[in-house]
């Protein structure tokens, strides 16, 4: 494990020599020498990807859901900080297309501008609803594909891309390993802690499954420490606390940068005061609407405020906050408490966690007569309205709590800070870089409501370090959490990246990306191998000879009932080049090149084809049958039953029916009038190829297939170009007659090569 970062006061404990750290002393150099650096650069196109919940350019339903909170909100405006810089050509804020009545139309737009260099992409996967982010898992290969779709139909080929969130980092790895292009990843919350949390809870493991997916969330993660360039991190909290629980932990390289913070909007408070300051009228607005709900709850809404924004999810410990004001008498005397937790209408169509955390809320209120001293408002703005809040409370000499049991960094601290309101949060986690950087307010342990009140009072009584705190955090945030230098710190690390990063070698020490000959293609020849590609030498000399000349448009592929090692025996022996992409064992598994020891796998293909493959169901049914034989152990794959049958037409017809009577889903296929494949529903040589065309953008007319028996039936059928070689089986002869489906009178290759004359498939 290697940790990067940015501040000497990050380096790493001489106690804990695992973690090797790099001082790049960002502060003192990015504007210096990381400007002219730059300026010696191409400009740099970025895909940042967050895939899960609303998120849109502006109004931010921040608080809405457990999906809609502080990586919304980050992402947005680090996209747009990233695209300001003179070094960044574009920048991509990809997430999910949804288009469904009970959210905004905003979210349908597949193209929304952020900036003159930024801009929010939203890629369709999993269907048109919204839906919660632990039930996206499924899809992820699905928005890979249509991201690869995208940019091929865009021309994009970015420079660098970062996932953020265990899902994102998903999809930016299977891109990463298809394109040959760096990644870099920010978890922002983990499965193992959240694991751990619940486990303490007492959930159980099958349910943190069924409810969370939670041990796919943990194995992408632990994927993505062991492949991402850097994993980007807030605090070295993170990796000492967090990312220390996974196994390929000292596989990654960390770089701590913390986010910055949009400093015109959370301007400090005594900016008002000036009478030379012209205070934008949104705010103006929002101060009036805020101060309207404070007339709402307040007996006396002059007294300091305590303020605390946040989701209502229980490890923000609301209810702790709530209780810490309701059994300090003292407390109560000398401030007002005012918990704005997320955005509702009705609390009855809220999930479990969310009602149970308001209800809560709702009970304490009443349990501590707070009424005339606590404020618990439905929703706020959290562009105008949230700064506002923050200099309302400093204003009122007030503070802002954090109130969390744990707080992996705590950008609400930052900006409160930036307001001028001093804070109390937990000592647990970022807000001791926070507190240590702005010296801004005191860290409690938030599981005390004790310590809690005592934290809070501590500050309100004491004028003098009232304001100390004020000043402090104005002058910290200003110095440590700007967008620009937040901005200038990652792209210095991207720099780093790239430079270690060529396309031609990525991480997986593949010598040519795969997907980036797909990006290029215009058009793909694909056939079937044995009686097909190889019975006789000589053509498919010739034929071999005419693939490489067009090689810079043309993409080769074979699809075979072979298995992949069987698949390498048979090109070895006749010193067949690496295929561009290999469908084998009968159309069930895809494999990309660009040599055999570098085969990566289309695990968008095997998503796609695992729906409602019940394969042990299927054996156990068909064991009746005297006919059937299972081949080999070593013919059967994943996805691939295979058996040798009696040749009868109706054993075909009876197995139809006995599979169709225990509704199971299935793909037959009966060729040579001796071998039989089951395959799942989706799969066959045909539609791999028809997956591989919209994948990769290729249109049938500008796909040509050939093939000889009853298992090329499919792909040969259909409005793809179809080569029927002159040595085929009787039971394709039915394909006689259709306009696409060329019947050549030359055998094996040579009757490719007649079938690409016929269709002048390479004359443009």
């Amino acid at each position: 494990m290697v940790i990067f970062g940015w501040r000497k006061s990050l380096h790493a404990k001489p106690n804990k020599p695992q973690f090797v750290l790099k001082n790049s002393e960002k502060e003192k150099s990015a504007k210096k020498s990381g400007k002219k650096k730059n300026e010696k650069k191409d400009q740099l196109h970025l895909q940042l990807f967050s895939i899960h919940g609303l998120i849109r350019g502006d109004n931010l339903e921040l608080g809405r859901d457990a999906d809609t909170g502080g990586q919304t909100k980050y992402v947005v405006e680090l996209a747009r900080a990233l695209g300001e810089l003179p070094r960044v050509k574009q920048v991509d804020l990809v997430t999910r297309l949804i288009d469904d009545k009970r959210v905004s139309s905003d979210y349908k737009q597949v193209i929304e501008p952020l900036g003159e260099k930024s801009r929010i992409v939203r890629i369709r996967c999993g269907g048109k609803r919204y839906m919660r982010k632990e039930l996206l898992w499924s899809h992820l290969p699905e928005f890979v594909d249509n991201v690869l779709r995208f940019n091929k139909k865009e021309n994009i080929k970015p420079d660098l891309l970062h996932g953020h969130y265990a899902d994102a980092g998903f999809v930016a790895r299977n891109l990463s390993k298809l394109l040959g292009i760096p990644y870099v990843f920010t978890g922002h919350s983990l499965g193992r802690s959240k694991k751990h949390s619940l486990s303490s809870k007492g959930m159980t493991e099958k349910q943190m499954v069924e409810k969370f997916n939670i041990n796919e969330r943990i194995q992408a993660e632990e994927d993505v420490l062991s492949t991402a360039a850097h994993v980007i991190v807030s605090t070295s909290h993170e990796i000492e606390k967090q990312y220390s629980l996974y196994d390929n932990c000292k596989k990654a390289k960390f770089t701590v940068i913390p986010p910055g913070i949009d400093i015109e909007k959370f301007y400090p408070f005594y900016y008002d005061h000036d009478e030379n300051w012209q205070k934008p009228e949104p705010y103006i607005q929002a101060r009036e609407k805020m101060s309207g709900e404070f007339e709402r709850f307040f007996y006396n809404k002059d007294k300091p405020l305590i303020l605390t924004i946040c989701r209502p999810d229980r490890r923000k410990n609301i209810q702790g906050l709530i209780t810490a004001f309701g059994e300090n008498k003292e407390l109560q005397a000398i401030a007002n408490l005012a918990v704005f937790a997320g955005i509702r209408k009705d609390i009855d169509n809220l999930d479990e966690n969310e009602k149970e955390v308001l209800t809560e809320m709702l009970m304490l209120m009443d349990k501590y007569d707070l009424y005339g001293k606590l404020a618990l408002p439905k929703k706020h703005n959290p562009t105008t309205e949230v700064p506002e809040l923050f200099r309302m409370a400093a204003d009122s000499k007030g503070v802002f709590v954090n109130s969390a049991f744990n707080e992996p960094f705590g950008i609400t601290l930052i900006e409160a800070a930036s307001a001028g309101v001093p804070i109390v949060g937990p000592d647990d986690g970022g807000p001791n870089d926070i507190v240590k950087n702005c010296k801004n307010g005191v860290l409690v342990d938030t599981t005390d409501p004790q310590a809690l009140a005592e934290g809070i009072k501590s500050i309100l009584i004491d004028q003098e370090k009232w304001r100390e705190y004020s000043n402090s955090g104005v002058n910290g945030v200003r110095k440590h959490y700007s967008w620009p230098a937040h901005a200038e710190s990652f792209l210095d690390e991207v720099d780093n990246v790239i430079g270690d990063f060529s396309k031609s070698t990525a991480i997986h020490g593949v010598s040519e990306a795969p997907g980036w000959r797909f990006v290029d293609l215009e058009k793909m020849l694909i056939t079937d191998i044995d009686d097909t590609l190889v019975g006789d030498d000589k053509a498919l000399k010739e034929f071999l000879e005419i693939i490489e000349k067009h090689r810079d448009t043309v993409g080769f592929g074979v699809a075979t009932g072979r298995s992949l090692e069987l698949v390498k025996e048979i090109l070895k022996e006749k010193n067949i080049p690496t295929p561009d992409v290999i469908i084998s064992s009968v159309g069930t598994e895809i494999y990309y090149g660009p040599d055999m020891k570098n085969l990566s796998k289309d695990s968008g293909w095997e998503s796609h084809i695992s729906y409602r493959w019940k394969p042990d169901r299927i054996k156990a049914i068909l064991s009746e049958f005297d006919f059937l034989t299972p081949q080999k152990r070593d013919a059967e794959r994943d996805f691939k039953i295979s058996y040798n049958m009696d040749p009868n037409d109706d054993n075909v017809a009876l197995i139809h029916q006995r599979l169709t009577e225990n509704k199971l889903r299935y793909q037959l296929i009966y060729s040579h009038s001796a071998f039989l494949d089951i395959l799942p529903q989706r799969a066959s040589k045909g539609r791999a190829i028809t997956y591989l065309g919209n994948k990769w953008d290729v249109t049938p007319e500008n796909i040509l297939v050939a093939g000889d028996s009853g298992n090329d039936y499919e792909m040969l059928y259909g409005s793809r170009l179809a080569v029927v070689v002159g040595n085929h089986s009787p039971e394709i002869e039915s394909l006689r007659g259709n306009r696409r489906v060329y019947f050549a009178d030359s055998d094996y290759a040579g009757g490719i090569i007649e079938g690409i004359t016929h269709y002048r498939f390479l004359n443009s």
